[in-house]
């Protein structure tokens, strides 16, 4: 390894940029931290659109966009080995030593995870949600998920509940996982200078519209705040399959001039225009950033079965149960709060709680700690398979078998020396991100040079 670089990481998720959301921030954030620590850091993700090859974003960071298309919700067809090839080249190209995958409903992690320890590499992934154990969408993700994770290195969770959910759903021992909480991007976030006017009470609500996010309890709780409060509209960010039953309410209650159905939009779209965020769902990411919403968000408020309540102080949180009439309340009691908040102080609470370079240090440790596990042979890799069910044990043994002798004959057809290592572009420490930009200017040149041979 290069005596510049401490690690050189891959991080692997279906879910990226242009593509927005939670798992797509935390990538994007944690690897610009990464790289100014200095680390090397390559994203692996699928084409979008137009967007293919290999692409550059602020700090150095390379993206491999390979082409393969999403096929359900951003996410790629299931392929088992497809993706073995175009790894392995990536792998040995970008000199990696530790992939990191990320979020479990992403099909490119699981088989990129598994083609990395066939290889030898050390893995580690992080677990970006809260399933559940009853439906067959959970059930099935769970057994995928065990797979998965049966032979990790090290695994990471957004919070307490998240480890004890992931812990239980994929049969991971406790020790191997460590929680390391989401942050916000401060210099993006900051409170407004002017003072805000409770006139009009602008409720935000930006989620996937899906089921699990809370998305049908909304259409019983936004007719009943509406009649109680005539100077309260809504804002509802995101899209999801839930849409339409929002629609639907809209029309049924004549709300059209008080209810905004945005989609999917950038964070200014919201944070501009909104006064009390409230999320149904339990995404801790969108919470956490509202808190910065030019101080217009005095208080997050969320279901009870959710962490919200490890991620900010009692003080700014109001919890219901999962029911209309308990949230419609919860809501009410937000709102009566309203004049005692100061923005500036919630802001800079909020600022010393989360950050990027805390969660870039200690996600650091994790990869220190899992690098230096030692390495297991086949054998006793296929013996943590065996575990994983009577009939799922046999199966996962089998594929990781396949996935072996593929790897080999590989080997055979295209030696590891026969693929040609990419020269590194090394920025040096507090030279990434904003302060960069002459450096990248001076190096465009060189960069153009070097895509030719990484295309």
């Amino acid at each position: 390894m290069d005596e510049q670089l401490k690690h050189r990481i891959l991080m692997v998720s279906d879910f990226f940029y242009p593509n927005f959301g939670g798992v797509e921030n935390h990538i994007y954030y944690l690897s610009q931290c990464l790289l100014k620590l200095g680390h090397k850091v390559v994203v692996m993700t699928h084409a979008y659109g137009k967007r293919s090859g290999v692409r550059y974003m602020t700090g150095g960071l390379k993206v491999y966009y390979v082409p393969w298309k999403p096929f359900l919700m951003q996410n790629t067809l299931p392929t088992f080995y497809g993706t073995l090839p175009i790894t392995r080249t990536i792998l040995i190209r970008e000199k990696i030593s530790l992939v990191h995958g990320h979020q479990a409903f992403s099909t490119l992690c699981h088989e990129v995870l598994m083609h990395a320890r066939t290889m030898g590499y050390k893995v580690v992934f992080t677990d970006h949600s809260l399933y559940g154990f009853a439906d067959a969408g959970s059930i099935h993700m769970n057994k995928v998920l065990q797979f998965t994770l049966a032979d990790v290195t090290r695994a990471i969770c957004v919070s307490h509940t998240s480890k004890e959910n992931t812990v239980l759903r994929s049969g991971l021992p406790p020790e191997k996982v460590f929680v390391i909480p989401n942050a916000v991007d401060t210099a993006v976030f900051k409170p407004a200078p002017e003072r805000l006017s409770y006139d009009e009470i602008v409720i935000v609500v930006i989620s996937r519209l899906v089921y699990r996010k809370g998305a049908d309890l909304l259409v019983e709780v936004i007719p009943e705040v509406c009649r109680l409060y005539p100077n309260v509209r809504f804002l509802v960010g995101g899209d999801g399959p839930k849409r339409v039953r929002l629609e639907e309410m809209r029309e049924k209650h004549s709300l059209q001039d008080r209810v905004e159905m945005l989609g999917a939009v950038p964070h200014a779209k919201f944070f501009d225009r909104s006064i009390l965020h409230s999320n149904l769902g339990g995404c801790e990411l969108w919470i956490v950033n509202s808190q910065y919403t030019c101080g217009r968000c005095p208080r997050g408020m969320d279901t009870e079965i959710s962490f919200l309540c490890l991620v900010l102080p009692e003080d700014m949180i109001v919890l219901a149960k999962p029911d209309p009439v308990d949230m419609v309340q919860a809501i009410q009691k937000a709102i009566s709060m309203l004049p005692e908040i100061d923005p500036q102080n919630m802001h800079l609470r909020m600022k010393k709680l989360y950050s990027w370079h805390d969660v870039a240090k200690r996600t650091e440790i994790v990869y220190d700690r899992a690098l230096r596990c030692p390495n297991h042979n086949l054998l006793e890799r296929l013996s943590r398979y065996l575990i994983c069910g009577a009939l799922a044990g046999k199966l996962f043994c089998l594929v990781m078998i396949i996935d072996f002798l593929l790897w080999h004959l590989l080997q055979l057809l295209q030696p590891a020396a026969d693929i040609e290592r990419v020269p590194d572009i090394i920025l040096p420490q507090g030279q990434h991100g904003e302060e960069s930009g002459d450096l990248l200017a001076h190096s465009i040149s060189r960069l153009q040079i070097l895509r030719r041979s990484l295309i």
